[in-house]
């Protein structure tokens, strides 16, 4: 009997070609993840330095300037009062023109006074008539005494009323003095040159002799006086910087000062400092410092406020620190970022002083030629390498001192301007920011 013979399909057997397949694909993956391991150790091992701006510190020409609040003064003042009583006949003078030492301001009614100098004169007549009379006598009497016509007593009697009425003739000119002299008060003038106020009084009032109420004031309004205070411990704090050599103190006969007036205007006229009170005053702890100020068009007036701009001294080396750059702790210390020679960023603990615009007066700390990092603090580290460049200094300095002017430099001898300082503040920050 014949055999059939039945074949089944072949049906291949994945098992083992599954097994190949996952040993190839991690075999792949394990050489693709130490390959791209290699590249990721290389790119942290040497990352590409950061782009940063910094900027480089060197020495400016840095005047120190004070702004103070004053007031302006009149140099000289009268008060224009009567010396003598009655009624005021005439105002001779404009209210607020300029009058002249001597010109007459007021008109007294003069009645009673050229009554009585009328009757000085004539006392002093009488009494001169008299004395006359009695020098007659006594030189008379004084030859008879000498022939025993008369008594020695009556010769002596005569002289002695001779003496009397020659101190008759002394009082009744003194009274005759007076009475002119109070004759001449009833024109009263100006005492000095200057201008006149307002007018207290019309014609027809009644003032009396040494009235407290002044009839107007004359004032002298060119120069002016600008009265100034300043704290003595800013003066100590100016006396220390000149022993230590940190300010070259200026020439004794140049003591500039400008004016700064109520709107902000910069008076043009420049003043001179004169004089400096010896006394710290005691409730404000204060000095008093005294200006003259020219004032040829009465811009100034007494009794305005101003702001006195006053230059305390020159540092010809002074090193002004961006203040973008500067970090305060919490403790007031302030500290900011550098960048070294070998393009390395490092923190530094530095000293500031004064705010000169947007930067702060370098003390202590740093020195000149060192790179201070003002652009990207945000992308760079302590101790990170970077790529550094030279960025402008700062714009928008603080407003200078309407007396600075441009100087040159003594570094490179070109003219540049003298930077003007302003008070540092005396609070440090009370948190960690840096001031961008």
């Amino acid at each position: 009997m014949p055999y059939s013979v039945r074949f089944a399909p072949l049906r291949p057997s994945f098992r083992g070609a599954r097994s190949g397949l996952a040993i190839c694909l991690i075999a792949g993956l394990a050489a693709t993840g130490c390959s791209r391991s290699d590249n990721a150790s290389k790119t942290a091992a040497a990352p590409a330095p950061r782009e940063v701006g910094v900027v480089t510190l060197r020495p400016e020409r840095l005047a120190f300037n004070t702004e103070l609040s004053g007031r302006t003064v009149a140099p000289v003042i009268a008060e224009i009062r009567p010396q003598v009583g009655g009624i005021v006949q005439k105002r001779l003078f404009n209210e607020g023109s300029l009058v002249k030492a001597g010109q007459a301001l007021y008109q007294l009614d003069p009645a009673p006074f050229q009554a009585s100098y009328a009757s000085a004169q004539a006392n002093v007549r009488k009494a001169e008539s008299t004395a006359a009379t009695a020098r007659t006598v006594a030189q008379r009497n004084r030859e008879l005494v000498k022939i025993d016509a008369i008594s020695q007593q009556v010769n002596e009697s005569t002289l002695a009323a001779a003496q009397q009425a020659e101190a008759d003739v002394a009082v009744a000119r003194a009274a005759e003095q007076t009475a002119r002299i109070n004759l001449g008060y009833t024109r009263i003038n100006s005492p000095i040159t200057g201008w006149v106020e307002l007018s207290s009084v019309t014609p027809g009032a009644l003032v009396t002799a040494n009235q407290t109420t002044a009839l107007t004031t004359v004032q002298q309004l060119d120069p002016v006086y600008v009265h100034v205070t300043q704290s003595s411990a800013e003066l100590l704090r100016l006396k220390r910087d000149l022993a230590e050599g940190r300010l070259e103190r200026g020439k004794a006969d140049e003591a500039p000062i400008r004016l700064l007036l109520e709107d902000g205007s910069v008076y043009p006229h420049p003043g001179r400092l004169t004089f400096a009170g010896v006394t710290v005053d005691a409730g404000t702890g204060s000095v008093t410092l005294r200006a003259v100020v020219p004032n040829p068009d009465r811009l100034l007036m007494p009794g305005m406020y101003v702001r006195a701009v006053l230059q305390e001294g020159v540092n010809d080396a002074a090193l002004l620190v961006p203040q973008q750059a500067v970090t305060r702790a919490p403790d007031g210390s302030a500290s900011t970022l550098v960048v070294g020679a070998d393009d390395k960023v490092a923190r530094r603990p530095i000293k500031v002083g004064r705010a000169v615009g947007n930067r702060w007066q370098l003390l202590e700390g740093l020195a000149a030629g060192d790179r201070v990092l003002v652009e990207g603090s945000q992308r760079a580290r302590v101790g990170d390498t970077v790529r550094a460049s030279e960025v402008a200094a700062p714009a928008g300095a603080a407003r200078p001192a309407p007396a600075a002017s441009a100087t040159k430099s003594p570094a490179s001898g070109s003219p540049g301007p003298v930077a003007s300082a302003a008070p540092a503040p005396s609070a440090a920050p009370p948190s960690t920011t840096a001031m961008r």
